[in-house]
């Protein structure tokens, strides 16, 4: 099976490191790439951004309309109810553009997960189970779906881990982030949160910390 459609974009020659960032339900690749000059990284980081196109599904709780989706939801409940499976299957498919990048010649510890919302409930699960040191996880606006079922690798029980999340959000209300941060503390992890006064978006001084956050764990 090949690799979903994505978007490249590469911020200097000969990149040594890479993020993987992956967008909510609706949208798509291109969702975040204009992100990338607003964080004005510095020319020492040559870094690959990777933006996959999530595949078109139905999703229950927008009537079956089909949509891009890295999983379907069928009740949108506090807890939410989701089809694991899919998700199970997203993630695969999100791992598989990490296997790419070590092909590639950039090292695991220097590959980063980044997702919003749905992308995120992806990124925990690939994350978290990979068996590769990886460099780090970014977390927004979004939660652990596969807490319940999620089979933890030792190799990443130290990656760094940033979650973000808005105050106000009625979209995967902040107490699903917390639950995620509260689920990683239990179990070992060492996560920074950080909150917005925001709905379900990004705003300027999170990306500014997002910038923060990448040039820290990306530091040769």
């Amino acid at each position: 099976m090949g690799l979903l459609p994505a978007i490249e974009i590469e911020t200097g020659d000969a990149p040594d490191s890479a993020v993987i960032w992956l967008h909510g339900l609706g949208a798509d690749g291109n969702d975040f790439a204009p992100i990338i000059p607003e964080l004005h990284l510095p020319e020492v980081l040559r870094t690959r951004f990777i933006f996959p196109h999530a595949p078109q599904i139905p999703v229950t709780v927008n009537g079956g309309f089909v949509m891009p989706a890295w999983y379907d939801i069928v009740e949108m409940q506090i807890d939410r109810k989701i089809d694991v499976d899919q998700l199970l299957v997203s993630a695969a498919a999100i791992a598989a553009f990490i296997d790419r990048e070590i092909e590639r010649g950039i090292a695991s510890r220097r590959i980063i997960l980044a997702g919003f919302s749905q992308g995120g409930a992806v990124a925990y699960q690939v994350a978290l189970s990979y068996n590769q040191p990886l460099g780090g996880l970014l977390a927004m606006s979004t939660y652990c779906a596969t807490a319940e079922s999620l089979t933890m690798s030792e190799a990443n029980r130290n990656m760094p881990i940033e979650i973000h999340h808005g105050t106000y959000d009625p979209v995967v209300p902040e107490k699903l982030g917390r639950a995620a941060l509260k689920f990683l503390k239990e179990r070992g992890y060492r996560p920074q949160y950080k909150d917005y006064p925001m709905e379900h978006n990004v705003c300027p001084q999170q990306i500014k910390d997002i910038s923060l956050w990448l040039q820290g764990v990306l530091a040769v």
